[in-house]
């Protein structure tokens, strides 16, 4: 099933049906409701769902976004964090985020989990400015790699217990309403879980089919990038608990949210490893042009016919 996010145009429109009227023209059908979205956005969403104008395939936590927050930052709130209220608080609008997709029928709901405390500027940053430079082969970069994965790897077990803990705690209220937590692959090494832990939590939740993975192309991309994974090889590993995905392309080395085609992933090689009915969501910038969409979108008819609207 092909889908699209409203994180392309969320920004650019008041209303929210407006802004789902746009995705339809593309030649969408299937909308997943993201993260960034005002309450003031609901009423026109409903009015559009209620006209059939759309097929509300997912949500992408928070949704919406919590009204203290003035800008679109689903990490605003970290189940992973050290602080206790903002622990208490990601959960509350998860809980509501799921509310609001049984609302909408949807299937899934997308969830961050958070983060280990360490800067980004001195480690993914630092190694992707170094990939930058051409630097990726050379032993400061490669020692530079390793002394970052052994320091994530002394202090992760705290901030991956506590991604269990929430999950744990969201998952009753999601089989009640018949929604899935798919828990998404992110682009920062610093982020959790890890590939490693990803494969740990599944396990701790094998036996709980309201629970699985959602792979981000543009983000394990970047990993691959840094030669933090092989993208293929990651998808064999994990592909039992593919949920669904974000589509998207990279520009070499880290400028992801492309649209598809314009960018380095090889979508053929990496497309069996999903099942054919699952979501694969498009999930582009803002700054990614209606033609350049449509013009990719027959593209992908073309060379996926199965995986088409």
């Amino acid at each position: 099933m092909l889908s699209f996010s409203t994180c392309w145009n969320n920004s650019r429109h008041a209303d929210g049906e407006s802004m789902i009227n746009e995705i339809a023209s593309l030649g969408f059908r299937n909308i997943e409701l993201s993260h960034g979205m005002t309450v003031a956005k609901l009423p026109g969403i409903r009015k559009a769902h209620a006209a059939g104008k759309f097929i509300c395939s997912g949500v992408h936590n928070f949704f919406p976004s919590p009204v203290e927050v003035m800008i679109d930052a689903p990490d605003a709130y970290e189940f992973t964090s050290h602080r206790p209220r903002d622990r208490k608080r990601a959960i509350e609008m998860s809980l509501q985020t799921l509310e609001l997709a049984a609302e909408f029928r949807a299937a899934y709901m997308v969830l961050h989990m958070g983060s280990v405390p360490l800067k980004t500027t001195k480690h993914t940053k630092l190694l992707t400015a170094m990939v930058e430079q051409g630097g990726q082969l050379d032993g400061d970069f490669i020692k530079t790699k390793i002394n970052f994965v052994k320091k994530r790897e002394r202090i992760a077990p705290l901030y991956f217990s506590r991604a269990i803990d929430a999950l744990e705690e969201l998952v009753s209220r999601a089989e009640q309403l018949g929604v899935i937590l798919a828990v998404e692959s992110r682009s920062r090494y610093e982020d959790v879980p890890s590939e490693r832990e990803m494969l740990h939590l599944q396990e701790h939740f094998k036996d709980n089919p309201w629970i699985g993975y959602w792979h981000d192309f543009g983000h394990v991309q970047l990993k691959h990038n840094l030669g933090l994974l092989e993208h293929a090889d990651w998808l064999r590993k994990i592909s039992p608990h593919i949920v669904g995905a974000h589509i998207h392309d990279v520009e070499w080395p880290a400028r992801d949210h492309r649209t598809p085609f314009t960018g380095t992933l090889d979508y053929k090689k990496l497309m069996p490893y999903f099942p054919h009915d699952c979501p694969m969501v498009w999930e582009l910038s803002p700054s990614r042009k209606t033609e350049e969409i449509k013009e990719a979108l027959q593209v992908w008819r073309q060379v996926f016919p199965e995986r088409g609207l």
